[in-house]
């Protein structure tokens, strides 16, 4: 799964960035394994993302989202 196939409100955690053209200043603020991320918002036509990585709030747009693998986290029901 990637960051472009999160819905609203879903969060995963980075496994993988699968391609050399994304931006240092992505990879910056967080955009590493191991990191937490969670769909905000995205704009008309799903481009761009706003994401939070590990508490950075960051746009991105959907080319780039669909080359962060990640793994979905199963959030815990609430009684």
């Amino acid at each position: 799964m990637t960051v472009a196939e999160l819905k609203r409100g879903e969060r995963g955690i980075i496994k993988e960035v699968t391609s050399n053209h994304i931006p240092i200043k992505l990879l910056e603020m967080g955009c590493l394994p191991g990191n937490t991320v969670e769909l905000i918002q995205f704009a008309p036509f799903r481009d761009p993302l706003y994401l939070n990585i590990n508490g950075s709030y960051l746009a991105i747009r959907e080319e780039t989202a669909r080359h962060i693998e990640i793994e979905l986290l199963e959030e815990k029901a609430v009684l």
